[in-house]
Formats: structure tokens, sequence, C-alpha cells
């Protein structure tokens, strides 16, 4: 994972846990890699995965068993949740940026509608 320098390493895991989580690669109930073994493929300290697994926690997406590890939550909407949050956040983003440059909210609407037009379909989900 290519880390950008402008955002803490630790928001950028727990992004992409999020991200697994929407796209099915980890499921409610699953149980999180150790402290180490997340730490070994992200190739971060382990105390940037506890800082990680802290803020899981506080978003309501995990949850430690003590001596047994991290569970993502058992909740089956959580995917959907998740993905409507980033959803939400990214496009919040997005339009924040276009403002900056006094488009409009028809002109923004008509650049998304013609780069969806112009994508390949397989690469809009």
């Amino acid at each position: 994972m290519d880390f950008q320098a402008n955002y803490p390493i630790y928001l950028q895991i727990a992004e992409d846990l999020k991200r697994r989580i929407v796209i099915g690669e980890l499921k409610p109930g699953d149980k999180l890699p150790s402290n180490a073994e997340l730490a070994m493929s992200y190739q971060v300290n382990p105390n940037t995965v506890q800082r990680i697994y802290r803020q899981l926690e506080a978003d309501r997406i995990s949850y430690a068993k003590r001596g047994i590890g991290t569970f993502i939550v058992e909740d089956p909407e959580l995917p959907e949740r998740l993905r409507q949050e980033i959803g939400e956040h990214l496009s919040a983003n997005y339009v924040a940026q276009m403002k900056t440059y006094h488009f409009t909210k028809e002109e923004i609407i008509a650049l998304l509608e013609m780069q969806t037009k112009t994508q390949k379909e397989g690469d809009i989900c």
C-alpha cells in the first residue's frame, strides 16, 4: 500500500480495512489479523496497529475479545453502512473541491455524467 504523506498512516490503513469490508473481503464476525500480522502485512509498527484497532472500535466497526483477538462487529448491515458513509465523504470532498473552482451544481453533475459515460462499463461498479 502506498501511503499519502499528508494523512496519518493509521487512518489510511483503517480506511483500507473499511474498503475491504465494503467489497466483501472481510465480513461481519470475521476475526481481524493479530497486531503482529497486520503490522507485517502493511509494513508498519505494531503501535500503529493498536491505533488502527482503537479507531475501528471508536467507529463501531470492531470489538476486542480479551485474549482472543479483534473481530468485525456482527452487523449484516455494516458493509452497506460503510459504503454509504464513504460515498458521502468522497462526494462531499469532491463537491467542495469543485466549488473552489466555481463549478455550479449543474456543471458538476454534467461532468460526472460525462465521466461515467466515458468509463468502460467494467470500470464502474
